[in-house]
């Protein structure tokens, strides 16, 4: 899910923390995603001593002097594992920080609606927590095979900004798988 901008009056909403269980089903999900990046760390590790071995061994040794023509190659491969490292750690850890975050309760509605122009590829329209007087408290892009209909529903909503809908009228969506996650989140996908 995208989302939009958070509505100003959502910060008088009530408010909860996030339990231990569900800021650990995140922790969880967030060092799954790290034993994944430890490939492209170790990648730009190596390729970085690559690069300055061979800087250092053309300074230091006369006769292998055009040696440093090749550093630039390794140092970029390192450059490019690093980038590759952050990419795969930057959704997971920002989720992780959003746990520190306000969970908001709303008594309103929970709307949802077709795809509209803005919306991209992909995405099956967008849903809604609605105040009670039907203002938009906030407004995620959902993704998905089927286009949502129009539909308006009266609920007891839990919803993070980041995450999107936690529970409505005490249900969970499953957003936060239910239990804890297995180690380093491995298998969670068969799950589905």
């Amino acid at each position: 899910m995208r989302s939009s901008g958070l509505h100003p009056a959502t910060r008088m909403l009530a408010q909860r923390p996030w339990t231990a269980r569900e800021r650990n089903v995140v922790w969880r999900g967030l060092t799954g995603r790290l034993a994944i990046a430890i490939e492209p760390l170790l990648g730009t590790i190596l390729l970085g001593l690559f690069a300055w071995g061979i800087v250092w061994r053309a300074h230091h040794v006369k006769a292998q002097a055009t040696l440093i023509v090749v550093a630039p190659i390794f140092a970029l491969g390192a450059v490019a594992f690093f980038i590759y490292f952050i990419a795969l750690l930057a959704a997971p850890l920002v989720a992780y920080l959003q746990t520190y975050k306000p969970i908001y309760v709303v008594d309103g509605y929970v709307r949802f609606r077709p795809p509209d122009e803005d919306s991209a590829a992909g995405e099956c329209g967008y849903v809604a927590v609605l105040f009670e007087d039907q203002r938009t408290a906030y407004e995620w892009h959902c993704i998905g095979m089927k286009r949502y209909q129009p539909r308006t529903i009266p609920a007891m909503v839990e919803f993070s900004v980041f995450g999107g809908i936690h529970s409505i009228d005490g249900k969970s969506t499953g957003l936060l798988p239910e239990g804890d996650l297995p180690l380093l989140a491995v298998g969670i996908n068969q799950r589905h």
